[in-house]
């Protein structure tokens, strides 16, 4: 049987560029090499595309280090038009073909690649590409419009505010009016950014402008929300095969033990203070509505791919926080870890998430 050729996207001009690069590492290392030959490509903070090194261990994460894509001097060629999938490479030796690819796995977090600009791009060529879609992508990648969607779907989601520096500009008192009714605490987040970039917890309403101007250095549109006591559980969602239902791993539960929140650090760096325990400790049915409302959550804004839906859960319900339509796969990410908890391994992770691109 012959390999397919599968680009493997990673990088790019978001601040989550070193996030992207880490899961690339994992997705490198793991991926099922007699199924699939894989061509690496980089993006460059500068959004420069590149060939890069097949070399899981150079974009491992580890602690104080984040992995990088440097301009190496190579440039990818893309198609020059929907009726060619050959890709080129040009460097100091000239132009050279990669051959014709088969799909493209972008695993870029993030705005510019997570927002569905890498999807468009990828529709214009007519190549097949792993996960959500353009449209998919780009609601799951604005907090408010995913959180209007699944409030006008019935799906539970945590009060919340959005605000703009504008809007903030001509009326700061009618804002801050609405912000403090929310009441304490609140966390404050970008509307488009994602591994917890940007977001900060306000326990005092001294400091709301500090924690303002953090997440409006990431996006002009800001969300602030309405901080629920409960627990922090996750769990992964793939598309169904030939018009199934969605699949729905088991959950995971993010267990805060010395931190404020699930932070950046804590995330990619293995700080403190945070446990992840998978599968989490809930009931039969507890667990069952949960994925209930996970498969109605990811079926609201798209239904394409992938997802991992995050909640709060009050012990008798289950608010929607988020739908990740790129989660992490860095090795301890918690969207393989659900799927691996739920008799399903890394590579047959992979193996699944490409076949359904190849099916769309």
């Amino acid at each position: 049987m012959d390999k397919m050729a599968v680009a493997v996207l990673f990088g790019g001009r978001s601040s989550e560029h070193s996030i992207s690069s880490a899961t690339a590492g994992g997705v490198l290392r793991a991926i099922d090499r007699e199924r699939f030959d894989v061509i690496p490509i980089g993006i460059t903070r500068d959004g420069a595309f590149i060939l890069e090194d097949d070399d899981p261990d150079k974009f491992a994460l580890a602690p104080g280090h984040l992995p990088e894509v440097s301009d190496n001097d190579t440039r990818i060629i893309w198609p020059d038009s929907a009726c060619s999938r050959e890709i080129k490479v040009a460097d100091a030796d000239g132009v050279r073909s990669l051959g014709d690819i088969d799909v493209v796995f972008p695993i870029l977090h993030g705005r510019f690649g997570e927002d569905g600009t890498i999807q468009g791009f990828l529709e214009l060529l007519d190549l097949p590409y792993v996960g959500a879609g353009l449209l998919m992508s780009a609601i799951g990648m604005d907090k408010h419009t995913t959180k209007s969607i699944l409030r006008s779907a019935g799906v539970p989601v945590v009060p919340w505010v959005t605000v703009t520096q504008r809007g903030l500009g001509r009326d700061r008192e009618l804002w801050e009016r609405r912000i403090r009714a929310l009441g304490l605490p609140v966390f404050v987040k970008p509307a488009r950014a994602g591994s917890s970039v940007g977001v900060s917890k306000v326990s005092d309403w001294s400091e709301l402008d500090a924690a303002l101007a953090t997440a409006f250095a990431e996006d002009r549109t800001v969300l602030v929300e309405q901080a629920v006591t409960g627990r922090e559980v996750e769990c992964g969602v793939l598309a169904g095969r030939d018009g199934g239902a969605p699949r729905v791993s088991v959950a995971g539960e993010i267990v805060i033990t010395g931190r404020d929140f699930y932070d950046f650090d804590a995330k990619y760096q293995g700080a403190a203070g945070i446990d992840l325990v998978c599968p989490a400790d809930l009931g039969d049915g507890e667990l069952a509505e949960m994925q209930r409302i996970a498969a109605r959550a990811f079926e609201a804004v798209g239904g394409e791919g992938l997802a991992r839906v995050d909640f709060f859960f009050t012990g008798t319900e289950f608010f929607v926080n988020e739908v990740n339509t790129m989660p992490g796969f860095t090795p301890i990410s918690m969207f393989p870890t659900c799927w691996i908890a739920s008799g399903m391994t890394y590579e047959e992770l992979l193996s699944e998430l490409i076949d359904l691109a190849d099916v769309r």
